[in-house]
């Protein structure tokens, strides 16, 4: 009996799975304000040349493509750091996303630690409360904006300022960390978290620029995808790929601000396929909250995936936990869901439903509708491009069916009796009806 090639390929890989470190190191690489419409692997019609790194990480691995975050830089870190939607962290807007505090809340990095891993973050923290070393990473070097922190003369390195006499390009030295972190930790489990500042605005130029600043927006996002490719150099150097989960992902779909009309005269941002991506940051639609995320874990996750299911940013927690054979508390409610089966190749348990939440507004969406605050029901056959109104008084089966089920999420979920904000928010607020901790 022939063996064809497709099939030893899948005996090949479900033996390297089977094989798989039962504790793998975690690397996550959190870009800024760019969505799917930035990295070519998802199709962008104005960065199809400027990601190779990101691309070939892809190529590795696995490419999710729904992927969702909330569309702000602030709720998006308190969502995947606490494993809690903002109606219960408080972390509702990049004004309220310092009320999830590590005093009350379930850490990410506390949660590995635990768990006997070194924990080391580099690079953007704010709009989050306190420090990384609150929040349980064991070093970190940060700063203190959220907006973009590139050529400057200091920095915070485990609580104190490092001042240099002259301006130094931070980027290149939070990447620098992470490689030093990873090489004094390659003997035992960590979790590496470095959170760019690329692309926020200001749009400046790189150390690689050469052109004017027509051309900064470009060398923003080819500079972050050279980033990635450093860490992942770094990792194949010290034979660590079999060992080491790679996660990249990005806080919220691209913004609208931080480039000006010159950096973009054929207005290509935003395009995926010469149709244009609905929304953008700030929104509570698909260019505002559908993010990359990628994944690759040599020698388990077989080269060329790509994966379809739902995932919301609370889901990397559990996600995290669940690959470090750590403990979750039990005294707290987490909202997130592991989809660490697909991680290791496996098929897992997805979502039926993610959730999102930027202050006073929400939706919840399954794989082919969404239900927002007010109950407006869209259609997402269309998906990311077009989110299709669908009438309250519909005759058709399908969102008959779809309305019903969207609603018993939502009133399950009950956002509106949590912590709120209105829209334009100073601190959020309990609300009336909430009765107790969730």
């Amino acid at each position: 009996m022939k063996t064809t090639l497709p099939l030893l390929l899948a005996l090949l890989f479900t033996s390297l799975s089977a094989a798989a470190p039962t504790r793998p190191n975690i690397v996550f690489i959190f870009g800024d304000d760019c969505g799917i419409d930035c990295i070519g692997c998802y199709g962008s019609d104005r960065s199809k040349s400027f990601t190779p790194n990101i691309d070939a990480l892809a190529a590795s691995g696995t490419r999710f493509e729904r992927g969702y975050a909330t569309p702000l830089c602030g709720p998006s870190r308190a969502l995947f750091m606490t494993g809690r939607y903002g109606f219960r962290s408080g972390g509702l807007t990049n004004q309220t996303a310092g009320n999830a505090s590590f005093r009350d809340e379930p850490s990410l990095a506390r949660i590995l630690k635990s768990a006997g891993y070194a924990t080391g973050m580099a690079g953007k923290w704010r709009q989050m409360s306190d420090s990384p070393g609150d929040w349980g990473f064991d070093e970190f070097i940060t700063d203190p904006t959220a907006g973009g922190w590139f050529w400057k003369d200091n920095y915070t390195k485990n609580r104190q300022e490092v001042k240099f006499d002259k301006e130094i390009y931070y980027p290149d030295h939070a990447s620098d960390f992470a490689v030093d972190f990873i090489r004094r930790h390659k003997d035992q489990p960590f979790y590496f978290y470095l959170s760019e500042h690329l692309i926020h605005g200001p749009i400046l130029r790189t150390p690689d620029s050469q052109a004017g600043p027509e051309a900064h927006y470009d060398d923003n996002i080819k500079y972050l995808d050279k980033t990635v490719g450093k860490l992942v150099a770094e990792l194949d150097k010290l034979g660590l790929r079999e060992k080491t989960l790679i996660l990249f992902s990005t806080d919220n779909g691209t913004a609208t601000i931080g480039y000006q009309p010159g950096h973009d005269p054929q207005l290509l941002t935003g395009r995926i396929g010469g149709r244009h991506v609905n929304g953008h940051k700030g929104q509570l639609l698909e260019g505002g909250c559908r993010v990359p995320l990628i994944a690759s874990f040599k020698g388990t996750l077989p080269p060329g995936g790509v994966n379809n299911d739902l995932i919301d940013f609370s889901d990397l927690l559990p996600t995290f936990a669940d690959l470090a054979g750590a403990s979750l508390p039990t005294n707290v409610k987490f909202d997130g869901k592991s989809f660490a089966p697909q991680l290791r190749n496996e098929k897992g348990t997805p979502r039926e439903w993610i959730f999102v939440q930027l202050g006073a507004g929400w939706y919840v969406r399954n794989d082919g509708w969404k239900m927002n605050e007010k109950g407006e029901l869209f259609n997402m056959k269309d998906a990311p491009f077009i989110e299709a109104p669908v009438p309250a008084d519909s005759p058709d089966p399908a969102a008959k069916a779809a309305r019903q089920r969207l609603t018993a999420v939502l009133a399950d979920l009950n956002p509106a009796a949590g912590k709120t904000a209105t829209q334009n928010p100073g601190k959020a607020k309990k609300g009336k009806n909430k009765a107790k901790k969730t």
